[in-house]
C-alpha cells in the first residue's frame, strides 16, 4: 500500500494542544503516519538568514526567518509526549530533525524513520549521521540535481543505510501545478531501480498526489493543517482536513485500481463474453444446401457461436441444415 504522510510539520504553531488536535483530524482521514519537525531556532537559523520569499508573503515582511522559527518550536518533552499519544492512537509518528541538537535527540527516542528534508541533501555530515543509523530513510529532492541525489544516497548507503525511498519534490509553497514535473517520478525510478520512490507534494488539492500514486510512487506526503488562514509559513500551502481525506480516499482507490500487470481474461468477464461478443449467425433463412456467403451470412450478439474470427472457413461451406434468420451458424467440424 502507499504510505501516507501528513506532515504537520510546525503546522502546529508551536501550540501543543494544537498539535495534539491535529494528529486526531489526521488520524480521522486515514493517513498513514503524522511527521513533526524538530529544531532549535537558534541552532538551525543564522541572525542574518532571510525568509524566503513565500515566507514574507504569508509572514510578517520585516520579521527575521529567526523570530519566526522561534515561534513555531516544540520543545523536546512535548515531541515526547506527542510521540506517546500517536503510539496511543495506533498511528504512525516521526519527526525531521533540522540541527545536531536535534537530531541527536531523535536518535534517543528510537525513532522508526528519519525523513530528510530537500534542504540537507548536501549536508554531508549530517547525512553520515543518519545512514550509520541503519534505519529507514525517506529522503525529499526538492532544489537537487540529479547528481546531488545520487551522492546523497550513496552518502547513506556508504554509512550503513539500507532502506531508503527518495521523494520527487518541488521546492516551493505552493507549487504551481506547471512546476510539478512529475514524470521526474518515472526518471527517478530509472536512475534508482533499487529503492522506492514516492512523492511529497506542495501543490494546491489533492489531485495530484493521486496522479502520482497511478505513477508508482509508494510514499506520499502532504503538509496539512486545520485552517490555511492560521499564522504562519505554511498553512497556505497545506491541505486542510477534507482535502486530505479526499487524497486519502483517491491513493486507495488508485492503488487497489492500478491491479496485475498481467493481461489476461478475469473470472468477473468471463460471464460477459456470451453478451458481449458476437458469433456468425445466419443473415436470412438458409436451406440445407446452400453455400454460406457474405449475402446469407452476418455477424451478431451472442458470442455463444461460431468466431467471427472463422469468418472465412466458414463461407462456401454448404449448410447441413436448415437455418432461420438470426440463428447461430453450426457447422460439421
Amino acid at each position: 500500500m502507499v504510505y501516507v504522510i501528513a506532515e504537520i510539520g510546525c503546522n502546529h504553531n508551536g501550540d501543543f494542544n494544537l498539535a495534539k488536535k491535529m494528529v486526531d483530524v489526521a488520524i480521522s482521514t486515514g493517513v498513514d503516519a503524522v511527521k513533526f519537525q524538530t529544531f532549535k531556532a537558534d541552532k538551525l537559523i543564522s541572525k542574518y538568514a532571510p525568509k524566503a520569499e513565500y515566507q514574507k508573503r504569508t509572514t510578517d515582511s520585516e520579521e527575521s526567518q529567526l523570530d519566526m522559527t522561534r515561534k513555531l518550536e516544540l520543545g523536546f518533552d512535548e515531541y515526547l509526549k506527542l510521540k506517546k499519544y500517536c503510539e496511543d492512537k495506533n498511528v504512525d509518528v516521526f519527526s525531521t530533525p533540522f540541527d545536531d541538537e536535534s537530531l541527536e535527540f531523535l536518535i534517543s527516542t528510537d525513532m522508526a524513520i528519519y525523513k530528510i528534508p530537500s534542504g540537507e541533501v548536501t549536508n554531508l555530515p549530517y547525512l553520515q549521521k543518519i545512514g550509520s543509523l541503519n534505519k529507514r530513510v525517506i529522503i525529499s529532492t526538492g532544489m537537487a540535481t540529479m547528481r546531488e541525489i545520487h551522492d546523497a544516497v550513496n552518502i547513506l548507503k556508504e554509512a550503513g543505510t539500507e532502506d531508503i525511498t527518495i521523494l520527487h519534490c518541488t521546492t516551493e509553497y505552493p507549487t504551481q501545478y506547471s512546476d510539478l514535473n512529475l514524470n521526474v517520478i518515472h526518471t527517478l525510478k530509472k536512475e534508482f531501480p533499487n529503492e522506492s520512490i514516492g512523492y511529497s507534494d506542495h501543490s494546491i488539492g489533492y489531485e495530484v498526489p493521486i496522479a502520482a500514486t497511478a505513477m508508482g510512487a509508494t510514499v506520499v506526503e502532504k503538509h496539512f493543517t486545520l485552517d490555511q488562514n492560521m499564522p504562519g509559513p505554511d498553512h497556505k500551502a497545506s491541505a486542510t482536513p477534507d482535502v486530505l481525506e479526499k487524497l486519502v480516499k483517491g491513493i486507495r482507490v488508485i492503488e487497489t485500481a492500478l491491479g496485475s500487470y498481467e493481461k489476461r481474461v478475469l473470472p468477473i468477464e468471463e460471464k460477459n463474453k456470451v453478451v458481449a461478443r458476437k458469433s456468425i449467425v445466419a443473415n436470412e433463412d438458409i436451406k440445407k444446401g446452400d453455400v454460406f456467403t457474405e449475402k446469407n451470412l452476418t455477424v451478431k450478439r451472442p458470442g455463444n457461436g461460431i468466431s467471427p474470427m472463422c469468418w472465412y472457413d466458414v463461407l462456401g461451406q454448404k449448410s447441413e441444415k436448415d437455418f432461420k434468420k438470426d440463428q447461430l451458424i453450426q457447422v460439421e467440424e
